[in-house]
């Protein structure tokens, strides 16, 4: 009995150290007593996005995505919707993937989330980092971005929130963003329950301490976390951003 017994203890301590050096990229985060999750990745994570499977059709949920991807010997570890669409679920505004440009920059003000300027580009360049840039300074740097997709409101830009928000703002709703940290960590983030855009934008701010932070959407919001147990489901998706690793050989 004492052998089992150690034996048990020993698996059981293998598991535990193998839990350990893979740690979810995913936890929860209280802020301002409201619940987040927080899903946050080194630099040089692999980053992208998608929008339509080879067959044409969007992808729209993420079982789709994930099982395209195991058919490609890639695991999809993490992921949510991308970025603001149309009906049809094209991208509202600049939407790039692997390099070709299907829907262009818009800079102009305009109705909605998306056209409270200041809004801003997520983008990853051709070495594969992740960027988050307002729009007219994305438009000034003009890079060739390898993916990049293009919402609004920015969150944060250098530092500062965005300058229509207010922190008794009654607009509550479940929202998701993007930043990038001082040290390059890349943060994804989605409200647990329905925020205002002022305590959303303050969790990039002095939580994540991401200068420049894009928000991505509200209402349709969407996390794709495994490790959690989380795979969202509802109305289909345009964008979908996330992060993959190579697929397990047997």
């Amino acid at each position: 009995m004492r052998l089992i017994l150690s034996v048990l203890l020993c698996l059981t301590l293998l598991q535990a150290c193998a839990q350990a050096e893979t740690p979810s990229p995913c936890a929860p985060v209280l802020h301002l007593n409201q619940p987040y999750t927080v899903c946050s990745f080194p630099p040089d994570a692999q980053a992208r996005l998608w929008l339509s499977h080879p067959d044409g059709a969007p992808f729209g949920q993420f079982d789709r995505l994930a099982a395209h991807l195991e058919s490609r010997q890639e695991t999809l570890l993490f992921a949510m919707n991308g970025g603001m669409y149309h009906q049809d679920r094209r991208p509202v505004g600049l939407y790039v993937e692997q390099g070709s440009q299907t829907a262009p920059l818009v800079t102009r003000a305009g109705p909605g989330n998306f056209g409270m300027l200041p809004n801003g580009v997520f983008w990853i360049d051709a070495d594969g980092t992740p960027h988050v840039t307002e729009s007219l300074a994305y438009e000034s740097l003009a890079p060739d971005p390898t993916f990049a997709t293009q919402s609004g409101p920015m969150l944060v830009i250098e530092g500062k929130l965005h300058p229509n928000f207010n922190a008794d703002g009654p607009s509550r709703k479940r929202r998701n963003g993007v930043g990038v940290a001082t040290d390059g960590t890349l943060h994804f983030a989605i409200s647990d329950v329905p925020v205002n855009f002022h305590s959303f934008a303050t969790l990039f701010r002095d939580e994540l301490d991401t200068p420049n932070a894009l928000f991505l959407d509200g209402v349709v919001s969407k996390l794709y976390a495994p490790d959690l147990g989380r795979n969202e489901t509802g109305l289909d998706m345009g964008p979908i951003v996330g992060v993959t690793i190579p697929s397990e050989s047997d």
